[in-house]
């Protein structure tokens, strides 16, 4: 974490990772930015005092060298054009700053959302592009920074695990309408969705367990010279 200059956080969701900049570097110093209006004005609420805009990382409004760091996470497999994205986090990072980003191994199984999407797999095969999605497969978010001209790229990875009191509260989030598994689910008949509930069900222990999920990490620094 730098020790002075702003920080950007690029695609802020709801503002989880933006939370903990602030906490670490006070709301002054913390830029956020993300597409989804709903998304900017939930951070907004939640986080006064931070400069948080609408936009894509594609077309970042900020200027050259304009932070000392930036940071993207779970998040480059949403991005159109994910060289193009974190070449412009690079654009904005003053050089030799760092860069960060980090991806949930959808492809090697081991993301949150893994289980679901491989059944679906079994039932509806063209759904699963989540699978193959940017970045998320061994060595792909190093490839990707290296591409948009990061230097000093280094890969790792991170995981985190958490308990649940049974299959209805693994199943509760995707009751929601957003993200992946809502756009996903808003396309099936009710028939539909009971029958991926219930295949999902029968491949996870009854009563309480634990799911640990992965992310792939990449960080680099800003080129000294663009």
């Amino acid at each position: 974490m730098p020790a002075e200059g702003r920080v950007l956080d690029v695609g802020c969701g709801p503002g989880v990772l933006t939370w903990v900049l602030v906490g670490r570097h006070g709301a002054a110093r913390v830029d956020a930015i993300d597409p989804s209006p709903g998304f900017v004005a939930a951070a907004r609420e939640r986080l006064p005092g931070v400069d948080v805009r609408e936009g894509a990382a594609e077309a970042l409004p900020y200027d050259d060298d304009s932070h000392a760091a930036t940071y993207a996470q779970l998040v480059v497999h949403f991005m159109a054009d994910p060289v193009r994205g974190l070449a412009e986090m690079a654009r904005v990072t003053a050089p030799g700053g760092p860069v960060a980003a980090c991806v949930w191994d959808h492809g090697g199984g081991r993301g949150p959302l893994s289980l679901f999407w491989s059944v679906v797999a079994d039932i509806d095969p063209a759904a699963t592009h989540e699978l193959t999605s940017a970045g998320s497969r061994a060595g792909d978010l190093v490839r990707l920074l290296g591409e948009a001209g990061l230097t000093d790229v280094e890969g790792g990875e991170l995981s985190v695990t958490i308990g649940l009191d049974s299959f209805e509260d693994w199943w509760a989030p995707y009751e929601e309408p957003a993200g992946s598994v809502g756009d996903y689910l808003a396309t099936r008949t009710p028939d539909q969705v009971a029958e991926l509930r219930e295949l999902c069900r029968e491949r996870l222990p009854d009563g309480a367990f634990e799911v640990t999920a992965w992310t792939w990490t990449a960080t680099g620094r800003s080129p000294s010279s663009r």
